[in-house]
C-alpha cells in the first residue's frame, strides 16, 4: 500500500499536464501512486496520461466515459486509490520539489492525523508568485493536533482541494465525495474539516497553485456560478443534525457570504447583466441562513448590510462611488496621444461603424515581409476554393517589389490599412497585427504561427531576459485575445501554444499549410527550383540554415563555411540561409563570388530551398520540423547548445539521441560535422530511424491538404473539413537521384539506396 495516492483530474489542461505529472513523479519520495483521471477531455490529456502510464508503473490511468466535471472525476480517482493518504491535484497545478517528503515527515511526527494542511503559492502568467495569506496561521499550529471546534480560526484556510492531504480511511469512513458543479471543493473542504478530530498543519509551501488566464472552470461567467448557493445550502443542511457544530455556524456563514461577494465583484464569474439576479439570490440565502445575533465583519460591513436589506441599488451606489474616485485618479495619469495618431484612430473608428465585408480577407506574414509562409499558402488555396473572397496583403514599403503580380496590398499603418482591416471578415497572420487593431464582432482572426517550438515562446520568454528584451507581455495578451483560431502542426505544439498563449481561441490541428508543397511538389518543380538556384546538375545539395541568437547581435557564422564547402567536395553545393532578422553578410557575398557557397538568405521561399536540398544542416531552427516532412537527412550542428539553452530556453533536449527528440546525426564541433558526412552517418540506418521517430512525432498532420482544411473551416462549410491523411498513405516530394533523376518514395520512411553513401570529402580537409 503506497503512502500517498495523488489523484489528478485533467480536463483541457494539455499544456500543463506534463509539468503536473513530472512535479509528482520526480519527487525524491517515491512511495506513491498517481491516479490520473482523464475527464473525457477533448484535447490530448488522455494521450499524455497513457504515455506516462506506459513509462511509469506508479501511474494509474482512468478514462471517464463522459465529461462530468472535476468533482466526479476526483471521485473516480478515489475509487481507484489504495494509498494511506489522498492528495488531490488539478492537472494545471504542480508540487514544489521535496513536498511529499516534507508531508510524510510531518504525518509521522503527528501520528497520522485525519487531515494535514500545508501552504501554497499562487503562480501567474507574468511569472509573479503570490504567497498565500495563511502562512502565519499554519505556522501558529506548531506540531499540535486539534479539531476545528477547538480552533475555529482555521475555518479561514483557503477552501480548496489541493492544500491538504486526507487520511483515506477517515475520508471513506464518512462517505465523503465531491458534489457536481463548480465550488464543489469548498463544500468538501468545510465538511471534512468539521468532521476531523485530528487536524495538523505544516507551513510547507508545497502546492504551486496556477492562476490560469483562461480555461479555469470558474473563469467564465454564466449560469453555472449560481450553483454556489446550492453548495453552501448543502453545507448548512449538513450542520442540522450536529449540535456540537452549532457554535461554528457564524464562522461558516461569514465564509459563505464572503464567497458570494467575491464572485459578485468579478466579471469573470458574474456578468454585468446577471449581477442583480445573483445579488437577489445571495440576499435570499443571507436571510434564510443568517445566525441569530450575527455581526458582519468590519472590513465588509457595508456589503453584508446591503445583502441583509436585499438592496442591490444600495450596494451599487456605494460601489459606484468607490469606482468613481479610482477612475478620477486614473484619468489624471493618462496622456493624450499625438495628433497624427488621434486622426488615424478617429478614421479607424469611423470605418468600424460600417458593415463588415463578408468577402474580404486580410493577410500578413512576418511583420509585412510579403506573401509568405502559412498565410501565403492559405491565400493561394482560398483563391482556388473560395474565389469570391478577396484577399488583401498588409506589407511594408520595402516588400512591395517582391509581391507576385496581381496581389492586392495595403501598406501597414496607412489610412488604406485601417480602412481595410476595419471591414475585413477574415484576418490571417503568422505573427500579430498591430496593437490598435480591434477585434470586431463577426470577424474571424486566425493565428497560423510560423514554426514548431523548440525554443521557449510567448509567456515562457519572461524567464529569459535576452529573449524578452523589448517585449510587452501585457500587449501580447491583448493581441492574442483577438484570436478565434490558431493552427497547430502536432501535439507538442498544441500543448505549448495553449500554455504560453493563454486565450479562448480554438486550436486547429490541421498541420502547416506552408508544408503542403512538400507533398504536392513534382520532379519538374524540383528541377526548376534547382535550375533557378544555379545548382549544377547531379550535385548533392546541402542547405545550412542556422537560427537567430538572442544573446548576440548580427550574424556571425558559427562554421568556417569556406572550409566546410571545400571539405564537402566539388560535387556538393552548399546553400546558406541566414535568419531573416539579420542584414546581408559581406563574408557570404565573398564566398559566393568565389563559387564556394550560394547565399540564399534573400530567397523569398524557404520551402523551395528545402525542396532543392538533399540534406539539411541546422541548429535550433524550426525549419528542421518542416524539413522532416520531406523525409530527407537532417544534421544538427549545435556548438553553442549550452549557451542557447540557458539564454533562450528549450522544451526538449534536441541532442539527447532519444527517438522523437533528435532528428538525425549530431555534431558539436566542426571536426565532428565533417566526420558525420565523411563516415556517412548523416544518412545511415541510425539517422534514418531517428528521423522516422522525429517525423512521426512532429509531422502527423502534414499531408499536403492543410491549406484546404483551413479554407474550408474558415471560409466555406466547416462540416466538409476532412481529417489529415494517415502518415503511411502520404508520398513526400521526390528525392533527386544522381544525374538529376528522381526517386519517388511511398511514405515508407526509408531513404533510397543512393543516399546511404557517404559524401566523398576532400582528403586534405580532415
Amino acid at each position: 500500500m503506497p503512502r500517498f495516492s495523488i489523484v489528478i483530474a485533467a480536463y483541457r489542461v494539455q499544456g500543463y499536464l506534463s509539468a503536473c505529472l513530472d512535479s509528482v513523479l520526480t519527487q525524491p519520495f517515491r512511495d506513491i501512486e498517481v491516479v490520473a483521471v482523464d475527464d473525457r477531455s477533448p484535447d490530448h490529456c488522455g494521450a499524455i496520461i497513457d504515455a506516462y502510464a506506459a513509462r511509469d508503473s506508479r501511474v494509474v490511468p482512468v478514462h471517464q466515459e463522459v465529461n462530468a466535471g472535476p468533482g466526479p472525476a476526483r471521485n473516480a480517482g478515489v475509487d481507484r486509490a489504495t494509498g494511506d493518504y489522498l492528495l488531490f491535484l488539478d492537472g494545471d497545478d504542480t508540487l514544489a520539489p521535496g513536498t511529499l517528503q516534507g508531508l510524510a515527515d510531518r504525518l509521522a511526527l503527528n501520528e497520522d492525523p485525519d487531515i494535514l494542511y500545508f501552504n501554497h503559492v499562487r503562480t501567474y502568467w507574468s511569472e509573479r508568485r503570490e504567497p498565500s495569506l495563511f502562512g502565519e496561521l499554519l505556522a501558529s499550529a506548531g506540531t499540535d493536533v486539534f479539531s476545528v471546534s477547538q480552533r475555529p480560526a482555521f475555518l479561514r484556510i483557503f477552501a480548496m482541494s489541493s492544500n491538504r492531504v486526507y487520511r483515506r480511511a477517515f475520508y471513506t469512513h464518512h462517505g465523503f465525495a465531491f458534489s457536481e458543479g463548480i465550488y464543489e471543493d469548498a463544500l468538501l473542504s468545510y465538511k471534512t474539516m468539521l468532521m476531523a478530530q485530528r487536524i495538523a498543519c505544516v507551513d510547507l509551501v508545497g502546492l504551486e497553485y496556477r492562476q490560469r488566464r483562461v480555461g479555469a472552470s470558474t473563469g467564465s461567467p454564466g449560469e453555472k456560478h449560481f450553483i454556489i448557493f446550492r453548495q453552501y445550502a448543502r453545507l448548512f443542511a449538513f450542520l442540522e443534525d450536529k449540535p456540537r457544530l452549532e457554535p461554528l455556524r457564524p464562522f461558516l456563514f461569514e465564509r459563505a457570504v464572503s464567497h458570494f461577494l467575491f464572485c459578485l465583484d468579478r466579471a469573470s464569474r458574474v456578468a454585468a447583466a446577471d449581477r442583480p439576479r445573483f445579488f437577489d439570490h445571495a440576499a435570499e440565502w443571507y436571510r434564510t441562513h443568517v445566525p441569530e445575533g450575527f455581526t458582519p465583519p468590519v472590513e465588509n460591513q457595508w456589503r453584508f448590510e446591503a445583502l441583509a436589506h436585499g438592496s442591490f441599488l444600495r450596494y451599487r451606489k456605494h460601489e459606484l462611488s468607490i469606482r468613481a474616485a479610482a477612475g478620477a485618479r486614473k484619468l489624471r495619469r493618462i496622456a493624450r496621444p499625438p495628433v497624427a495618431r488621434r486622426a488615424k484612430q478617429t478614421l479607424y473608428r469611423m470605418h468600424r461603424q460600417r458593415p463588415v465585408d463578408p468577402n474580404l480577407a486580410v493577410y500578413s506574414a512576418y511583420w509585412g515581409r510579403g506573401v509568405l509562409c502559412n498565410p501565403g499558402a492559405i491565400y493561394h488555396k482560398a483563391r482556388e476554393l473560395a474565389p469570391h473572397i478577396r484577399g488583401v496583403w498588409v506589407v511594408k514599403k520595402s516588400a512591395i517589389e517582391s509581391l507576385p503580380e496581381g496581389v492586392d496590398y495595403v501598406i501597414s499603418g496607412t489610412r488604406d490599412f485601417y480602412r481595410t482591416v476595419a471591414r475585413a471578415t477574415y484576418l490571417v497572420n503568422n505573427v500579430n497585427f498591430a496593437n490598435d487593431v480591434v477585434k470586431r464582432p463577426g470577424t474571424v482572426h486566425l493565428q497560423t504561427f510560423h514554426g514548431t517550438p523548440l525554443k521557449c515562446m510567448g509567456l515562457d520568454q519572461q524567464r529569459y531576459p535576452a529573449a524578452a528584451a523589448g517585449m510587452s507581455f501585457g500587449n501580447l495578451l491583448k493581441r492574442i485575445d483577438r484570436w478565434d483560431f490558431a493552427l497547430s502542426s502536432n501535439q507538442h505544439s498544441s500543448e505549448v501554444w495553449e500554455r504560453v498563449y493563454p486565450a479562448s481561441y480554438q486550436l486547429l490541428e490541421y498541420g502547416y499549410p506552408r508544408n503542403d508543397v512538400f507533398v504536392s511538389a513534382t520532379d519538374d518543380d524540383i528541377r526548376r527550383i534547382r535550375a533557378e538556384l544555379e545548382i549544377p546538375p547531379g550535385h548533392t545539395t546541402v542547405l545550412y540554415a542556422p537560427t537567430l541568437r538572442d544573446y548576440q547581435k548580427g550574424f556571425t557564422p558559427r562554421l568556417d563555411l569556406e572550409r566546410l564547402s571545400r571539405a564537402l567536395g566539388p560535387e556538393t553545393t552548399l546553400l546558406v540561409r541566414v535568419h531573416y532578422s539579420y542584414r546581408p553578410h559581406d563574408g557570404l557575398r565573398r564566398l559566393q563570388e568565389a563559387g564556394l557557397v550560394i547565399d540564399v538568405s534573400a530567397h523569398p521561399s524557404i520551402e523551395e530551398l528545402c525542396l532543392a536540398a538533399d540534406a539539411l544542416i541546422t541548429d535550433y531552427s524550426s525549419v528542421m520540423f518542416d524539413y522532416a516532412v520531406l523525409d530527407r537527412p537532417i544534421v544538427i550542428y549545435a556548438d553553442d547548445w549550452d549557451i542557447y539553452r540557458s539564454t533562450r530556453g528549450v522544451y526538449f533536449d534536441l541532442l539527447s539521441g532519444r527517438p522523437g527528440e533528435t532528428p538525425g546525426a549530431v555534431a558539436r564541433t566542426e571536426r565532428e560535422l565533417t566526420e558525420v558526412f565523411r563516415e556517412g552517418r548523416w544518412c545511415d540506418a541510425d539517422a534514418t530511424a531517428l528521423r522516422a521517430a522525429f517525423r512521426a512525432r512532429f509531422c502527423p498532420f502534414d499531408d499536403g491538404h492543410a491549406a484546404e482544411r483551413v479554407v474550408r473551416a474558415l471560409m466555406l462549410a466547416p462540416d466538409g473539413t476532412e481529417s489529415p491523411q494517415p502518415p503511411v498513405l502520404r508520398t513526400p516530394a521526390p528525392v533527386r537521384a544522381p544525374g538529376g533523376a528522381v526517386t519517388v518514395r511511398r511514405g515508407t520512411g526509408a531513404l533510397p539506396d543512393h543516399t546511404t553513401q557517404p559524401i566523398q570529402l576532400s582528403p586534405d580537409d580532415d
